[in-house]
């Protein structure tokens, strides 16, 4: 089988994504850490559990939601839950199956960090863009997450975000 090596252009492309997938989430990392002692995970998971109804989920969906393995999510959630930031506790429809609960103290949690959180994203990726790029930035990440999950497995965590609701 033949290689199809990468053009120049191409190569320099690739290169550059690589770096933002290696420096953007140690950034986000950091101010995370710092400023609310989260890691980035542990931020998506509260912000998936506070954006869900009753602020409550299976465990099975909030790791489809996280894209993580179980057992990373049960992990972090008991991790969370030791800090009094989530609960979990049967499913009342399905015994078999746990929920997740964010706490009001895990609300409040969210709360406090979205802000921080908001800025750094900015900070980081929007502000060094124009609306033009932003445009630009999604149709590229469609492009790629579309050869990465074919089958629009994931397409529900991304694509909820499509439409503005202040509109």
């Amino acid at each position: 089988m033949d290689t199809r090596w990468l053009t120049p252009e191409q190569l320099a492309a690739w290169v550059r994504l690589a770096a933002v997938l290696e420096l953007l989430p140690a950034a986000l990392d950091s101010q995370l850490r710092r400023d609310a002692q989260l890691t980035h995970f542990d931020y998506y998971v509260l912000a998936m559990l506070s954006e869900a109804p009753d602020r409550t989920l299976r465990m099975t969906t909030l790791a489809e939601r996280t894209t993580a393995t179980l057992a990373r999510l049960s992990h972090v959630v008991q991790r969370l839950e030791s800090r009094g930031l989530i609960q979990r506790f049967p499913c009342p429809e399905d015994r078999r199956a746990t929920n997740a609960r964010l706490t009001e103290a895990g609300w409040q949690k969210v709360r406090e960090t979205a802000p921080g959180h908001a800025a750094a994203v900015r900070a980081n990726v929007i502000d060094a863009l124009t609306d033009e790029q932003i445009t630009q930035l999604a149709a590229i990440a469609d492009a790629i997450l579309h050869r990465l999950d074919p089958g629009g497995s994931c397409s529900a965590i991304y694509q909820r975000y499509d439409q503005d609701p202040r509109r």
